[in-house]
């Protein structure tokens, strides 16, 4: 099956925070978990896609390029985008359906924007996709904390489907690559 790992957002300034935000929600955690996730996806020759967020550190700068505690491959791809979707205006879904990709491992930043975005877009272009459940955070909202986002999002978006392409969630220690979407079909 033709999968891709695609982590989102996962820039230094984004996770660290700067002066005007703090740092995702469990900033170590999910770096680690976004490194196993790499690793295993190496192990299995599954390709990485990392986007990254023009409005992060103004496009620009280290604070604009993936964190530097994550482990990037140097054959990985990269698409920059200007929306909170990373389908739109990036070459992404070309990018996928010309490599005849099937399932996407989505993992990275914030939570209730650009991941829950993704995952739902992905769904109704085409594909399976596997949230990683422990490999997402955001920085919380007014109402909910971040901890409370990251649950109400896997809750929701486990068993989100468009008819025939649905989300599943599972986390980074589970054999994410080996998609186990048709078990509930």
């Amino acid at each position: 099956m033709n999968q891709v790992l695609l982590v989102i957002d996962a820039q230094q300034e984004l996770i660290d925070g700067n002066h005007e935000r703090n740092a995702v929600f469990q900033k170590s955690q999910l770096i680690a978990n976004i490194n196993l996730v790499i690793e295993k996806a190496g192990k299995a020759a599954v390709p990485i896609i990392f986007i990254r967020d023009i409005d992060v550190s103004e496009g620009k700068g280290s604070g604009f390029e993936i964190h530097r505690e994550i482990h990037m491959p140097a054959e990985s791809k990269t698409f920059d985008k200007s929306a909170t979707n990373a389908f739109y205006g990036t070459g992404l879904l070309e990018y996928l359906k010309s490599h005849q990709v099937k399932h996407i491992v989505v993992m990275g930043c914030e939570t209730q924007h650009c991941v829950a975005n993704a995952v739902r877009t992905a769904t109704i272009h085409g594909f399976d996709v596997t949230l990683v459940g422990d490999g997402h955070s955001n920085l919380g909202n007014a109402l909910l904390t971040p901890e409370q986002i990251v649950k109400h999002h896997n809750d929701t978006l486990h068993g989100h489907y468009n008819v025939d392409y649905f989300s599943i969630v599972r986390n980074a220690e589970e054999d994410l690559f080996h998609p186990a979407h048709d078990s509930y079909r």
